[in-house]
């Protein structure tokens, strides 16, 4: 029996990563040279674009600073029990997504070793922005990620043939979060007048648009997006723009509203131009406002202040200790807190977004959810 060979057998691989194991039956064994090969499945792939909010652990991997990474605690804590890389103290809202569409964790792009895409593959970074400028030399901006998945097509045609690839790229949604960053650099430094934004804004969202474009035109179809939140609403940027009022800044989260705005229309054009092009748009920007507004009809505590950090409010961006400054306070229970460190959210405002992305009406995603364009 020695000489009998299975020409084709699949197995279980163990992805070993931030102490996590996750079973994956997507790797075979085969007589050719090339011995791992990819087994497209009856499910549709997840591939993640975008910035902190979505970013799953690329930034460990990038010649940048500790300001634009989270491998280190308490990041993690909730879930993983490791800095995974994640800025919230569990998961993110791609983790969420990726549970309720019955994928395994969508590992991000740079980590080291072979690559498993047919489940798809997370490209976001924090830090980055639409455009090009922003935070240039230390993120992977957006464009740059369209490019890592152009890369990530070819090896998908290489490994299925033009025809199941064709199939999975078309099955597949693609989720976007991106423009924060592009803002919140200017909004720090000067005037928060939203009436001298009217240009920069067009620019960010044409750059989000071109992208769309670059993923139709390598084969995706289904596209989830959110828009922006009310930037005046978040711990760092009100400490830094209002000192010790605590209300919210008006001027900045109205930039947020003319973003949001101007990304609506232009989605709604994009319907009309790219063939079979269809889309989830989640409205992030009210649902954080009335989190943030009313916590206790989501059943939080303390919304005013971040579970992590320094300051007022802990308002200061110095969770963990390897940023600006080395002290911090750490809250006991995160999920009591709408914000895990002043800019992002804990993991449980994150599981509670995810289930509106997932299966909310059209007031609140639309014109499709997500379970809606994972299913068509």
């Amino acid at each position: 029996m020695a000489s009998l060979k299975f020409n084709y057998f699949c197995f279980l691989v163990l992805f070993i990563a931030s102490n996590i194991i996750i079973l994956d039956p997507t790797l075979c064994l085969g007589n050719g040279d090339d011995d791992m090969c990819l087994v497209r499945k009856q499910h549709a792939a997840l591939f993640v674009f975008g910035d902190s909010l979505f970013d799953a652990g690329n930034n460990n991997y990038i010649n940048t600073t500790a300001d634009f990474q989270s491998n280190y605690p308490p990041y993690g804590e909730t879930f993983f029990n490791y800095p995974s890389g994640r800025f919230s103290d569990g998961r993110v809202l791609p983790d969420f997504i990726a549970e309720y569409a019955k994928l395994p964790l969508i590992q991000p792009y740079l980590f080291p070793g072979n690559q498993i895409y047919s489940d798809g593959i997370n490209f976001a970074s924090a830090g980055a922005g639409a455009l090009v400028e922003t935070y240039q030399g230390l993120v992977i901006d957006l464009k740059t990620q369209l490019s890592y998945f152009q890369k990530v097509s070819k090896v998908l045609k290489k490994k299925l043939g033009d025809t199941e690839a064709k199939t999975l790229l078309a099955k597949a949604v693609y989720l976007i979060n991106i423009g924060s960053n592009d803002y919140l650099v200017p909004l720090s430094k000067n005037s928060t007048s939203a009436s001298s934004y009217e240009k920069y804004v067009g620019m960010v969202v044409a750059n989000i648009s071109n992208v769309i474009k670059g993923i139709h035109k390598v084969g995706g179809r289904k596209v989830g997006i959110l828009n922006q939140p009310p930037f005046g609403c978040i711990l760092a940027l009100k400490l830094r723009l209002n000192g010790t009022k605590g209300s919210c800044v008006e001027e900045a989260s109205s930039l947020a509203k003319m973003h949001n705005n101007v990304l609506s229309v232009e989605l709604q054009k994009l319907k009309t131009q790219l063939r079979g092009f269809k889309y989830s748009y989640f409205d992030y920007y009210n649902w954080v406002f009335d989190v943030i507004n009313h916590p206790s009809k989501y059943g939080f505590k303390e919304s005013g202040v971040a579970c992590c950090g320094s300051g007022l409010y802990n308002g200061d961006y110095t969770c963990g200790g390897k940023r600006a400054s080395k002290d911090y306070d750490l809250c006991k229970n995160p999920s009591d807190y709408v914000f895990f460190d002043s800019v992002h959210p804990t993991e449980r405002v994150n599981k509670i977004f995810s289930q509106i992305m997932w299966s909310g009406n059209q007031t609140s995603t639309g014109p499709y959810n997500l379970k809606t364009l994972f299913e068509v």
